[in-house]
C-alpha cells in the first residue's frame, strides 16, 4: 500500500495549511476589495462589507496582517487614521481567488438551478 507523502490533519499539508489561513468568509472577501480598490481606511473598508461587525473586521485585519498578508500604516494624528493594503504575498493569492470565481460561476447556485 503506498504511503500518503502529508498527513493531512496537521498543518505538514499544504491544503490543511491554507485553508486554516481563511477560515470563515471574511478574510477572502477582505483580499479580494482591498486587491480591486487598493488602499483603504478602515471606515471605507467596513462600508464594503456591510454584514460584518467592528469586533469581527478589526480580529480579521490583525489576523490577515499577523500572516503577512495585509500591510497596515497607522497615521500618528488626530482623528486617527488606519490605511490598509496588501502586501506581496496578499497579492499572490488572487489567482486561487480567480479559480475559485470561475468555478462558482461554473457550478454555482446559478448553475444547479438549472439542471
Amino acid at each position: 500500500m503506498k504511503q500518503p507523502r502529508f498527513d493531512y490533519y496537521s498543518f505538514d499539508c499544504p491544503i490543511t495549511y491554507t485553508l486554516s489561513i481563511f477560515e470563515g468568509k471574511w478574510k477572502w472577501l477582505i483580499i479580494y476589495i482591498l486587491s480591486e480598490e487598493g488602499t483603504l481606511r478602515y471606515g471605507v473598508l467596513k462600508k464594503c462589507l456591510p454584514g460584518i461587525t467592528h469586533k469581527m473586521l478589526s480580529q480579521q485585519l490583525k489576523e490577515l496582517e499577523k500572516m503577512r498578508l495585509i500591510n497596515r500604516k497607522a497615521y500618528h494624528e488626530i482623528p486617527p487614521k488606519v490605511e490598509y493594503s496588501l502586501m506581496k504575498s496578499g497579492s499572490s493569492l488572487m489567482p486561487i481567488l480567480d479559480q475559485m470565481c470561475k468555478w462558482a460561476e461554473a457550478n454555482g447556485p446559478a448553475k444547479m438551478k438549472n439542471k
